[in-house]
């Protein structure tokens, strides 16, 4: 009964975070890089101590949680939150998926930002393009964007193969 509690409170949990200021914050890689594909936009992965970090909250505060930055992230980029909590509660799927990420990228400080285009290595697993990384930078949120939109100006767009392969699998997940 506990266990059943606990995850229905990360899943509300998760639509909470997900909806701040209308914008969709994506908590599952896969699921993101197929929107990624399908929007033909980069990935912005934010690497993040929700409940701990103080320059985590800043950024999210002067920048994430404004009306340029979700006119902006809405045409540019798809969205992953990739935190990294201490007190809040995760599932250990999530937890694997985020410190496999954190890895791949060399996050090695919070907050951290990342713009990605994702793509297949030639063993068939997923690999990522780095397109550009950041953190916190004060000086409100055209300050801040300046830096992530010449990272974003750097993406090549998906062909249309792996838009109509990303469509094709998003369908058959839903059927």
């Amino acid at each position: 009964m506990k266990k059943f509690i606990l995850a229905t409170f990360l899943f509300i949990g998760s639509f909470a975070t997900q909806a701040q200021e209308g914008l969709t914050w994506h908590t599952n890689i896969d699921e993101a890089i197929a929107v990624s594909k399908v929007e033909n936009k980069p990935l912005f992965l934010f690497f993040t101590g929700s409940d701990w970090c103080g320059w985590c909250i800043r950024l999210q505060k002067e920048v994430f949680k404004t009306p340029e930055f979700t006119t902006w992230a809405k045409e540019k980029v798809v969205l992953v939150e990739l935190d990294f909590p201490r007190r809040t509660p995760q599932a250990e799927a999530l937890k694997m998926q985020n410190n496999l990420l954190q890895q791949f990228f060399q996050v090695r400080g919070y907050p951290s930002v990342r713009i990605a285009k994702a793509g297949l290595a030639t063993d068939g697993k997923t690999s990522f393009e780095l397109l550009g990384e950041t953190g916190y930078g004060a000086g409100g949120p055209n300050a801040w964007l300046k830096g992530p939109e010449q990272m974003v100006a750097k993406f090549v767009p998906y062909t249309a193969d792996e838009q109509k392969a990303a469509k094709k699998a998003a369908k058959k997940k839903k059927a």
